[in-house]
């Protein structure tokens, strides 16, 4: 078998790898900074994380089952501590041996059935050739830049280039969006701003990070509830313990629970409420340091900090080959490709607790694929005829995600999960007893 190749070193990337060695198919993987961890390494070029920066989820809820976070490691970890970790997941897996560092790919092109891929290490180019291609470059760092209505006279900044709250001192300072990112940002910049305001189109729900001094997303997590009523019962726990957004001087969600993703921040509200940070509509008009607001109220502003949240980015292949379609690639459960058998989106996923070992689920049933489609398994050519029919199919679980860009490869997690097990276990129901037996004595020792 040709090896695959796998592109990017994070979480996914290094779940990928280690799933394709577990099956024993030959892989190289790609990462464009000098280590591991993706995003969660601040000093990569691609991350996009900020100093302050910690998990959403909490550990246990998000962590890869195989290989627990130490119990030294926060409820909600610091990002130097989640870089630590996947350090040493490569280490104890030995994926370090199946990458190649500070070398970029540059292009992927189709070569009858493999994949003729292009990387720069160096200042130098080579091309080779790949049975498979899987990406997984996380979908967190190419910034949605919208558009301002009108010429603003100071700093216009994404919230990608955000690292310290030292930025803010003495600044007017407006923040626009109010996602995970967003709030902890706003936070950061009321102990140092001159003066902090966030701009909302929409609402949002907000949750805690602790409902009775436990995280709030291992609360009833092991209790499977109708979607509905879990959209309820949050929502109740949400004004319950904080109260309406309105009471804070935002705009009300037009939608429910889940249906976009929540913020788990508290300490926002706790500012508003101290008058630290202003909550202003969303904006009409800007000349020059003014922005107007479409209530008809004004201030001026040293500095406009973009909270938009990202777009997809895959600028190494060519749209036309990950079957694009709207504001997403369009895949049967967001990983496999309706034609080619050899090309998988690994990480164009989300979903409200699905969490790292949720992705490493995927990463075991693509592997498991791989394999079994190359035995001529009867499971793998009924998957490969599933994923045709149903490439259009969403796991949404009937929920009624919002119309944005960042929603479009949003999944219901039980809906996914029920769907990609039960592709796993027809996958390794037809695997030989020979790979059985080395995959049991691989998971002992590991």
């Amino acid at each position: 078998m040709k090896p695959y190749a796998v592109i990017g070193a994070g979480p996914m990337g290094l779940c990928t790898v280690r799933n394709l060695s577990k099956y024993g198919i030959p892989c190289v993987g790609f990462e464009i900074h000098s280590d591991v961890g993706g995003l969660w390494d601040i000093d990569s070029p691609t991350s996009t994380m900020y100093e302050s920066a910690h998990l959403i989820s909490s550990k246990k809820m998000t962590e890869f089952a195989e290989f627990p976070m130490k119990e030294s490691v926060a409820q909600f970890p610091h990002h130097a501590e989640l870089k630590q970790y996947f350090r040493d997941y490569a280490r104890e897996f030995g994926l370090y041996d199946h990458y190649e560092f500070n070398t970029e790919v540059v292009r992927c092109e189709r070569d009858g059935s493999d994949w003729k891929i292009t990387t720069r290490c160096n200042g130098e180019e080579q091309t080779r050739t790949f049975g498979g291609l899987l990406i997984a470059n996380g979908t967190l760092h190419h910034p949605n830049m919208p558009e301002l209505p009108g010429e603003f006279a100071g700093e216009v900044l994404h919230s990608k280039d955000y690292r310290d709250p030292a930025m803010f001192e003495g600044k007017r300072v407006l923040l626009v969006g109010c996602g995970n990112s967003g709030a902890d940002i706003a936070v950061d910049a009321a102990h140092r701003a001159k003066s902090v305001d966030i701009s909302l189109r929409r609402g949002y729900y907000f949750l805690p990070k602790f409902i009775g001094g436990k995280p709030t997303d291992a609360v009833g997590g092991k209790v499977k509830l109708p979607r509905w009523l879990q959209q309820r019962i949050s929502a109740a726990i949400s004004k319950l313990m904080l109260g309406r957004p309105s009471q804070y001087g935002l705009p009300e969600p037009d939608y429910k629970m889940f249906e976009s993703h929540p913020v788990i921040n508290s300490l926002i509200l706790h500012h508003i409420g101290h008058g630290d940070i202003q909550p202003r509509k969303d904006i009409a008009s800007i000349e020059g340091h003014t922005v107007t607001f479409k209530d008809g109220s004004s201030a001026d502003y040293d500095m406009i900090m973009l909270a938009t949240g990202y777009k997809l980015h895959y600028p190494f292949i060519d749209s036309s080959h990950l079957n694009w379609q709207g504001y997403a690639p369009r895949m049967y459960l967001n990983v496999f490709h309706p034609e080619y058998d050899n090309l998988f989106l690994m990480g164009m996923v989300e979903a409200a607790g699905l969490g790292w070992e949720g992705r490493n689920e995927q990463a075991e049933m693509v592997a498991l694929y791989i394999h079994q489609l190359s035995y001529g398994a009867s499971s793998a050519e009924a998957l490969r005829q599933e994923k045709r029919e149903k490439a259009l199919v969403r796991e949404d679980g009937g929920m009624n995600y919002l119309d944005l860009e960042r929603m479009a490869y949003y999944v219901h997690k039980d809906s996914y999960l029920k769907a990609l097990r039960s592709h796993t276990a027809d996958l390794k129901r037809d695997l030989p007893p020979r790979d059985t037996e080395q995959l049991v004595t691989s998971a002992g020792a590991a």
